[in-house]
C-alpha cells in the first residue's frame, strides 16, 4: 500500500490557485539560489535521479517529492538554512540515515519542501572515558558511535535493526528504542544534552555533560520524539557506560505466554539490569525464518513461543554463565521452560541475535505484512497478546499474526501477514481497519499505539483521535509557538 506524494500536499499547503502557485515557485527558486550559494552545487541535490534515493522509504510504503535536497555539513549552514527557509516560507524536512517507519523522513510538496539530509554531519566530536560521555554529530551513524565507545573501552547500549544505517540525529528525534532498552532505557534516557537549530534559525547552545542540572525547564526533552517538528537536532551529548566483562545468551522454548510472563519476573530478580535482552519470538516466526533465510531454528522440538535472553555481568563471562544456568535451571524445575539451547560462544550468541534481527525481513517472503508497533504495561503481555490476535481474526481469519518484540519493556510489533492465497494489495487495503483493531485493544490495556517507531504521518490521524485532548492541545500550541510559521516537517505527527 504506496502512499504517493500529492496524497499530502493539499493537507499540508491547501489547495493552491494560479497566482499563489507562481508566488509559490518565485520563492521556491530564490531559496534554492541561496541554499546553493551556502553549500555549493554538489550539496544542493535538484535531478529527479539525485533525489531518489531520499524520497522513497525503504520498505517501497511512501513516495516523496521535493524541491532539492539539502546536505549541510556543519550546524552554521542548518542555521543559515533554517533562516532562509523562514524567509522564502518554504519548509524542511529533516532526514538522517532514511530507516524510519512511519514516513516522518519523507518530504511530501516540490512546490514548497525541501529534504535537509544530515549524512555529511557525520563527526565523532568527544568521548570524555573519565566522564562516560560521547558528543556527536547528528549524522554520526548509530554503529559508527557504537564503535567508537567500544574503542574507547565503553558501551553505547543503544541497539536497533538498522544501526548500520540509522543515524543519531534521527534516533533521537524518533526516541528509538531497540532490543536494549529492559536495561538501559530507549533513546531520551541516554542523552545528557543537545544542540538544535530552532525554527527561526537560532541555536540552542545545549550540549553540557553535567548529570545533575537543575536550571529550569529540560529543554532537550522537547526535541527527543519531535521527529523534527520543533527544531533540528544537530549534535547531541550521549551517555556512556562500562563495557560489560562477558555476556550469555539463550533460546528458550514455552508453551504459553504466561509462562514467558513468570520467567521474565524471575530474570529481573536473579540479574536485575544485567538482564540486557528479553525478545519473545512466536513458532510462525521460526518458520518464515526457516523458510526465508539462512536461520535455523535451534530448539529441535516445535513450541508455540520461544524467547531470546542475553544477561551481561560487569565481572566475568563465567559469572554471565552461572547466572544463566542457574535460572534456567530454576525455570525448568518450575516448569516455565520447556527447552532451549544455551550459546556454547561468541558466535553463537551473535547468531541467535542474527535470528531474532531477520525477524522483520523474512515476513516479505510471506506477501503483504501489515506492521505495528505498539506497547502496554508488561504484567499485561500475557492476556493483551491473545486478545488482540483474536480480534484480529474475528475480522479476517485466515490472517496469519506474526507477534515479536521487546517483551522486557512491553513493546510488541504484533505483524499481520496475508493470508495464504489472498492478493498482497487486497490486503494491505486493509491496513487501517486492522491497525485499528489493534490499537483499539492496546487502548484498553492502557498502552500506546507507537512504542518506539513515532507518529510520522502513518499515525498521525489516530494521534489526533486517541490522545488526551488537554495532552494534544498542548503539543499544538508548544509547536505553534516555536514553529508559527509551519516550516519543520509539515504535516507530521500534528
Amino acid at each position: 500500500m504506496a502512499i504517493v506524494a500529492h496524497s499530502f500536499s493539499r493537507y499540508v499547503n491547501g489547495d493552491h490557485n494560479i497566482e499563489t502557485r507562481i508566488m509559490a515557485q518565485s520563492k521556491i527558486q530564490t531559496a534554492l539560489q541561496q541554499f546553493t550559494t551556502l553549500l555549493g552545487e554538489q550539496n544542493v541535490l535538484v535531478s529527479d535521479a539525485d533525489k531518489k534515493g531520499y524520497l522513497v522509504e525503504w520498505r517501497d510504503k511512501y513516495f516523496g517529492q521535493a524541491a532539492a535536497v539539502l546536505r549541510p555539513k556543519t550546524t552554521e549552514e542548518v542555521s543559515t538554512i533554517v533562516k532562509i527557509a523562514k524567509e522564502q516560507e518554504v519548509a524542511l524536512v529533516p532526514q538522517g540515515g532514511n530507516t524510519g517507519l512511519v514516513g516522518a523522513q519523507i518530504a511530501f510538496d516540490a512546490d514548497r519542501q525541501f529534504v535537509v539530509n544530515m549524512s555529511r554531519m557525520n563527526t565523532v566530536r568527544e568521548i570524555d572515558t573519565d566522564g562516560y560521555t560521547m558528543t556527536v554529530d547528528a549524522g554520526v551513524v548509530l554503529e559508527a558511535a557504537q564503535n567508537a565507545a567500544d574503542n574507547a573501552d565503553r558501551l553505547f547500549p543503544l541497539r536497533i535493526g538498522s544501526q548500520g544505517s540509522c543515524q543519531i540525529g534521527g534516533n533521537l528525534s524518533s526516541n528509538a528504542g531497540g532490543t536494549n532498552v529492559v536495561a538501559y532505557g530507549n533513546a531520551r534516557e541516554l542523552v545528557l544534552g543537545l544542540e538544535v537549530v530552532l525554527p527561526n534559525g537560532e541555536i540552542i547552545n545545549g550540549l553540557n555533560k553535567l548529570r545533575k542540572n537543575n536550571t529550569g525547564y529540560d529543554l532537550k526533552n522537547l526535541f527527543i520524539g519531535a521527529e523534527g517538528t520543533l527544531g533540528f537536532i544537530t549534535g547531541a551529548v550521549l551517555k556512556l557506560f562500562p563495557k560489560p566483562k562477558g555476556t550469555q545468551a539463550t533460546i528458550l522454548a514455552f508453551q504459553s505466554l504466561d509462562q514467558i510472563g513468570q520467567f521474565f519476573t524471575k530474570a529481573k530478580s536473579y540479574a536485575g539490569d544485567g538482564v540486557t535482552g528479553f525478545e519473545v519470538i512466536p513458532h510462525i516466526g521460526m518458520e518464515f525464518l526457516e523458510k526465508h533465510t539462512d536461520v535455523r531454528n535451534p530448539v529441535e522440538t516445535p513450541y508455540p513461543w520461544y524467547a531470546l535472553v542475553e544477561i551481561s555481568s560487569q565481572h566475568s563471562y563465567e559469572h554471565a554463565e552461572n547466572l544463566m544456568m542457574e535460572l534456567v535451571e530454576e525455570g525448568m524445575n518450575e516448569q516455565q521452560v520447556s527447552d532451549g539451547v544455551l550459546a556454547s560462544s561468541q558466535a553463537q550468541q551473535t547468531a541467535f541475535w542474527h535470528l531474532r534481527e531477520q525477524l522483520s525481513g523474512c515476513q516479505k517472503g510471506e506477501g503483504g505484512s501489515i506492521k505495528t508497533d505498539v506497547s502496554v504495561p508488561i504484567s499485561s503481555l500475557p492476556t493483551f497478546l491473545p486478545e488482540a490476535i483474536e480480534a484480529v481474526k474475528a475480522y479476517m481469519p485466515d490472517a496469519r499474526p506474526c507477534t515479536f518484540g521487546h517483551w522486557g519493556d512491553g513493546n510488541i510489533h504484533l505483524n499481520i501477514t496475508q493470508p495464504i492465497g489472498m492478493d498482497a494489495d487486497e490486503f494491505l487495503d486493509h491496513w487501517d481497519s486492522i491497525s485499528d483493531i489493534i490499537h483499539s485493544v492496546t487502548l484498553s490495556y492502557g498502552g500506546s499505539i507507537s512504542a518506539e517507531h513515532g507518529i510520522g504521518v502513518m499515525k498521525r490521524e489516530t494521534l489526533s483521535e486517541t490522545k488526551d485532548p488537554a495532552s494534544l492541545a498542548l503539543m499544538r500550541q508548544i509547536k505553534k509557538t516555536l514553529d508559527p510559521n509551519g516550516i519543520m516537517n509539515p504535516g507530521k505527527v500534528l
